[in-house]
């Protein structure tokens, strides 16, 4: 599948053999799933925006990529379970994506800071805040524009989900200042995110699901009760997956926010 952003077109490694049925390459339904604990540091991910742009071609735009994306082409990180994707973005003032196309793709975005100006084909026009959860259900096809209008920086992550079927017609849905561990369901994507702020020293379990994504936006975490009995820090812009650990728990370090998938 092609589709467009960053400045140049981007060749997604949905259509794996594995995309179209939702399937964790490697694993066949109902297996038993290996304890394992992946940590993936934010100063390893895959640079893009103004890194990718041509000589004097700055854009405003700076990326972090978590997994294989566009020139970034990394055949042992294409994807963890539904998940394609997972970008840090950082956009200046007046700087963004100018219209373009996706399908097939369940688009979920967090803002960290600032507003992120959203228009796309299905009618919404949208100024997307911290605390809100925006989903944009590419399915059979559709455009958005995502821009940084206001006069400060503007971060956010976005991650991108392969739904587990056929595509439809395409939907947004913006939430609103969602509350703390409220799931935010994606069924297409048989995933559900929860969005956690723990205190200083406070202790949230994460989720006993088949497997986890995590992503820390801001603090300091410690994640403990692996099966190793190895506990693993987390700083802002990590990210772990994770298989097979029933009983782990976040102990947040300094007041934290972090983003966590669960799937089967």
């Amino acid at each position: 599948m092609l589709t467009f952003g960053l400045g140049h077109v981007t060749r997604l490694p949905y259509r794996d053999g594995c995309a179209e049925s939702g399937l964790v390459p490697g694993r066949a339904p109902g297996a038993t799933v290996a304890p394992m604990i992946d940590v993936r540091r934010g100063a390893d991910r895959y640079e893009g925006g103004d890194a990718d742009a041509a000589e004097g071609a700055a854009t405003g735009i700076t990326t972090r990529h978590a997994f294989s994306f566009g020139p970034h082409y990394d055949p042992d990180n294409l994807r963890f379970g539904p998940v394609l994707a997972c970008n840090e973005e950082i956009l200046a003032p007046g700087a963004g994506f100018d219209e373009h196309p996706h399908s097939h793709t369940e688009i979920v975005t967090w803002v960290a800071e600032g507003e992120l100006t959203h228009r796309d084909a299905t009618g919404a026009a949208t100024l997307v805040r911290p605390g809100d959860v925006q989903h944009l259900a590419a399915a059979s096809g559709t455009r958005h524009v995502e821009r940084n209008d206001g006069p400060g920086p503007l971060r956010f992550v976005q991650m991108w989900l392969a739904p587990a079927g056929p595509a439809g017609e395409p939907s947004y849905t913006l939430v609103r200042g969602i509350a703390d561990s409220t799931p935010y369901a994606v069924p297409a994507a048989g995933a559900v995110l929860h969005v956690r702020r723990p205190g200083a020293g406070e202790r949230i379990s994460v989720p006993a699901a088949g497997q986890a994504y995590l992503h820390v936006v801001r603090g300091d975490l410690r994640l403990d009760g692996t099966a190793a009995g190895e506990d693993e820090e987390l700083s802002p812009g990590d990210s772990a997956r994770i298989s097979g650990e029933p009983e782990l728990e976040l102990v947040a370090g300094s007041p934290s926010e972090v983003l966590i998938w669960e799937f089967p």
